[in-house]
């Protein structure tokens, strides 16, 4: 199959890339600079050079592929749909595949599934009208499939490492919120990008969380980290982890107990990592 996927040189990228490329699929990957295109090349797909504000280019890629795969993360949700309608315009009856976010449904209150009502933080609100709009192509002979990967764990972790990991590296301290006794949901690098390759043939209008076994709470891997950097694990409130982090430390604080048995019942997909803490 021949496959147009955006985000390509990110991490999440890369690794999908180089399964697709296992799985014997053809990639073409956008590739908004040379940096990125050197990037994608690297992992097996042609390059398409443009962002993705480059609406006729996003078009005619997608329109060249029989499925297309949206990783890369818009800067607002008016560009992210923007990106999705240019992009399954020119897909036609290919499947879509969107990049959602497990953060959406705020604090789950013991394990959930996809049905959950949406309780999102404000840093990931928008998505709703996003997801709406991109599962609604469904009704239209349109193949959308969305992803809701939990947070991501393995390789070039950027979040995980950005904010709890690297200032420990300085400090010798890795910091959980609150008393870090809520649960994350966590999800493998590879194990995601298994997933994307299993969505390309999933239902038109489904939608799958991503993540691998039972999560941690934040302080374990708060503590499996510290542990890691021979330093030590320490609390900070909201606010505090607020002026540290901005925003995105309300989505850090969720308590989220997540299930992925639906991708695994439909799409014959498994998480194979399913230990986080012995990553950490």
């Amino acid at each position: 199959m021949k496959i147009f996927l955006t985000g390509g040189s990110g991490y999440i990228g890369r690794a999908t890339i180089g399964e697709l490329v296992r799985l014997g699929h053809t990639v073409e990957a956008l590739a908004r600079s040379e940096r990125a295109e050197t990037a994608v090349v690297a992992a097996g797909a042609g390059a398409v050079r443009g962002g993705l504000a480059d609406l006729a280019v996003l078009n005619q890629a997608a329109a060249r592929a029989e499925a297309v795969i949206h990783l890369a993360q818009a800067a607002t949700g008016e560009e992210d749909l923007a990106a999705a309608t240019a992009m399954q315009d020119g897909v036609g009856g290919g499947t879509y595949v969107h990049t959602g976010g497990s953060w959406v449904y705020g604090d789950t209150g013991g394990v959930r599934d996809e049905t959950a009502p949406w309780h999102p933080p404000a840093v990931v609100a928008w998505r709703k009208a996003v997801e709406d709009a991109v599962l609604a192509r469904a009704a239209d002979g349109g193949r959308p499939v969305v992803v809701q990967p939990g947070l991501l764990y393995g390789g070039d972790n950027r979040l995980i490492d950005a904010f709890f990991v690297r200032p420990g590296r300085e400090t010798g301290e890795v910091p959980y919120i609150g008393d870090g006794g809520n649960h994350w949901a966590l999800i493998h690098l590879d194990d995601l990008a298994r997933l994307y390759a299993a969505a390309l043939s999933a239902p038109p209008g489904s939608v799958y969380l991503g993540v691998g076994g039972n999560g941690p709470t934040a302080k374990e891997v708060a503590e499996a980290c510290a542990a890691t950097l021979g330093g030590k694990a320490v609390s900070l409130t909201l606010e505090q982890a607020r002026e540290r982090m901005g925003p995105i430390a309300d989505a850090f604080a969720l308590d989220q107990q997540l299930t992925s048995a639906k991708a695994q019942r439909e799409l014959g997909w498994t998480p194979r990592h399913t230990d986080p803490l012995s990553e950490f």
